[in-house]
């Protein structure tokens, strides 16, 4: 890919550029945030680990909205970050009046992009920025369930003592409390976990997947989680600028789907250079159904939060 902006020179924002740029996934990654000595300093100490990493990425800071322009993907983790004790909805407010800034910005200097949507609440603002846009719900999605995906597997993992390569797993529904942990299409080896492991041990892994990022946010106190956001970020990124036809568990705009119209949420996605190419519409027993009706209401109320305008 030509070039690629990163909106947000957190640590988010920070980590992914590193994980994108060592990867060689674009020939120029912009780094952009309100602070331009941050910009700036953290672009210029991922430029230094090129000679290390062996990357041919030239990565730039900046503050200057016509700096987005000629993006392919744009990656937006601007916003406040939550603070111990804070739900990601808390954020919602504050991070719709970054978001709208950000949207104009992208409108006016980068049309024909992409967009990947990080900031909190991600399954509401992924909704919010396809409607301010009107573009096509292929060009707008959202990261949430490659990281949820990853923290499960991490966790069957550390229970089994079975390596992490022969584990998938798969996390749909909305980011957060109500996420929807698909213990029937999570394997090792292809076989289903409840072969490993036992009823409760599979429910504390869902708990713990469910809660993973307040976790590490409650352990740090200062910082949220970074490192596994941007590689699920990149792991994104690689399956569209490599055309992959990658299947990842992503927040999409439904149009039908999963008997919703109107609403963002985490479903099966097959990735490729025309950003989400299709939906893959998965059979839900009873009980997959059941959370993930508990998890489009809580999307719907936080649909309904958004400003008018």
């Amino acid at each position: 890919m030509k070039k690629i902006s990163i909106i947000g020179a957190g640590r988010v924002g920070e980590a992914t550029a590193q994980v994108i740029a060592s990867r060689n996934l674009a020939r120029e990654i912009v780094l952009m945030d309100i602070n331009e000595g941050v910009a700036k300093g953290s672009a210029l100490d991922i430029q230094e680990t090129a000679p290390l990493f062996c990357f041919d990425t030239r990565v730039v800071g900046s503050t200057k909205a016509e700096d987005l322009q000629d993006s392919n993907l744009i990656i937006i983790t601007a916003g406040i970050p939550r603070r111990p004790g804070m739900s990601r909805s808390d954020v919602l407010e504050t991070n719709v009046k970054i978001i709208n800034g950000i949207v104009d910005n992208i409108l006016q200097y980068a049309p024909d992009c992409m967009i990947l949507i990080v900031s909190n609440p991600v399954d509401i603002l992924t909704y919010h920025i396809w409607k301010r846009t009107g573009w096509d719900r292929s060009r707008i999605f959202g990261q949430a369930g490659v990281l949820d995906s990853a923290r499960m597997a991490a966790f069957v993992a550390l229970e089994t003592g079975l390596s992490v390569r022969n584990i998938n797993a798969m996390v749909l529904g909305g980011h957060g409390d109500a996420m929807v942990p698909m213990i029937r299409f999570t394997t090792i080896a292809g076989i289903p976990i409840k072969n490993f492991l036992s009823k409760e041990i599979i429910a504390s892994i869902v708990e713990r997947s469910r809660f993973g990022g307040a976790e590490i946010l409650a352990l740090k106190q200062n910082s949220s989680a970074y490192d596994a956001p941007a590689a699920a970020i990149a792991e994104m990124v690689e399956a569209i600028v490599l055309d992959r036809h990658q299947i990842l568990p992503t927040v999409a705009i439904l149009e039908g789907e999963y008997g919703q119209e109107n609403l963002a949420m985490g479903v099966p996605c097959i990735l490729s250079d025309k950003g989400v190419e299709e939906i893959v519409c998965l059979q839900l027993n009873t009980e997959e159904q059941s959370m993930f009706d508990t998890t489009i209401d809580l999307l719907k109320q936080g649909v309904k939060k958004l400003p008018s305008s």
